[in-house]
């Protein structure tokens, strides 16, 4: 590829080559009379243009004379302008581009303290994990070279106790992309072209995979793969390259897509009973992850995939008062979904009684998620016919009556 022409480097060589033929004229003139005093004028002259010359080049390396040069150079011709300026200068922000240069890389400095609340404030029970991992990111990311992963974190526990969740907030609070695969969408090989992208020459070539895609426009996103152990072993092991050697191929184009600035975090619910009694069994962490890996190996992680996952964090099943909290959250983003706000004290501690109990009974199927996808069903339609009525707050009550049926009262 031909070189781009860069004029502060031009100037400076024609500078100091001219100021060459000075010096030489001064040592002709000192020894051959033949040369006179008009001689001597216009070499000197030559000296000054020289010096104009190779200070404007220092100038314009230095960035001094960048509004300056701008203005004279819009009124030259534009094979002029093709000869003498930078390439980066006269198609982009040459400065912008430097400065993110600059920041690829750059260590990170985060208060994990602050950022572990930040997460608690959303999710509920798991105080814990939540104090881990900003304090194992605050580690990675202080550190300034990195040709791999910023993290390869494994979330483990039963469903619905916020594993999906906490991904979700520290994507936000860190101010990154958050990009959510549904791993069981990949229960075959084929599964992997959704990802990675699809071969030349087949259908769907033409466009990058959601997992290459999403890395190429925001490198440092937090990536989420949840549930991964529903997908297949071979899927599971296309990502031992983006863990391990900081990139990840896309098929379609065979372009290497880096990884060394996103954070992986991957939520699984296998053997989630078992990993459970474990966190209450064993109080040492370093025993726990071991026999946690153990587990995860006997329901069939593959052990390289294991291996080249950098910390293991479990979540507990959640219990009394957290599932109420819990059951509050959801309830407050269903009603908000409909364009509703929810009055203060808004609702019914019957409601939140049923919500435990149910939850209780069905940990192994969702927890709290699943009882209420259930209530949304429930008041769904109420509260569609309230926003109807222009209602702005709503108050939910459970009828007496009937346990099963809540009540959507229009207080607003």
């Amino acid at each position: 590829m031909r070189k781009s022409f860069s004029f502060p480097y031009f100037i400076v060589k024609v500078g100091f080559t001219l100021l060459a033929l000075y010096i030489t004229a001064i040592y002709l003139m000192t020894n051959l009379p033949i040369y006179g005093r008009s001689y001597f004028d216009w070499f000197l002259t030559i000296a000054i243009v020289t010096w104009v010359l190779v200070f404007i080049g220092l100038a314009h390396e230095t960035r001094l004379t960048s509004r300056f040069v701008g203005i004279f150079v819009k009124g030259l011709p534009p094979r002029w302008l093709r000869i003498i300026m930078d390439l980066l200068d006269r198609y982009t922000n040459k400065d912008g581009l430097l400065a993110r240069l600059a920041a690829v890389q750059r260590s990170e400095y985060l208060d994990a303290t602050a950022l572990a609340a930040a997460v608690k404030q959303k999710v509920v029970g798991q105080d814990v994990v939540a104090d881990e991992v900003a304090a194992t990111l605050r580690r990675r990311l202080a550190q300034v070279a990195r040709d791999k992963p910023v993290g390869v974190f494994l979330f483990v526990g039963p469903p619905g106790v916020g594993k999906t969740e906490m991904g979700k907030q520290f994507a936000r609070n860190l101010k990154r992309g958050f990009i959510f695969e549904d791993m069981s969408t990949c229960s075959n090989p084929a599964g992997a072209e959704r990802l990675f992208g699809v071969p030349p020459g087949y259908s769907g070539s033409d466009r990058y995979g959601t997992l290459t895609g999403g890395l190429r426009d925001q490198e440092n996103s937090l990536v989420l793969l949840d549930e991964i152990e529903k997908a297949h072993v071979d899927v599971q092991k296309r990502f031992l390259t983006a863990w391990n050697d900081g990139f990840v191929t896309e098929s379609s184009s065979g372009q290497k897509v880096p990884t060394n600035r996103a954070i992986f975090v991957a939520t699984t619910n296998a053997a989630a009973d078992r990993i459970g009694e474990l966190a209450r069994e064993i109080t040492d962490r370093d025993k726990l992850l071991t026999a946690v890996h153990n587990v995860l190996k006997e329901a069939g992680f593959p052990a390289e995939v294991l291996s080249r996952i950098d910390e293991v964090f479990v979540f507990n099943p959640l219990q009394g008062l957290d599932l109420a909290r819990v059951a509050i959250i959801q309830i407050v983003n269903i009603v908000e979904s409909y364009g509703l706000e929810l009055d203060q004290g808004g609702i019914d501690d019957m409601i939140l009684f049923d919500a435990m109990q149910r939850a209780e009974v069905l940990q192994t199927a969702g927890g709290v998620r699943a009882v209420i996808r259930a209530l949304e069903k429930r008041i769904a339609d109420v509260l569609i016919e309230a926003r109807q009525k222009g209602a702005r707050r709503v108050k939910l009550t459970m009828n007496e009556s009937d346990l099963d049926m809540v009540q959507v009262t229009i207080t607003g």
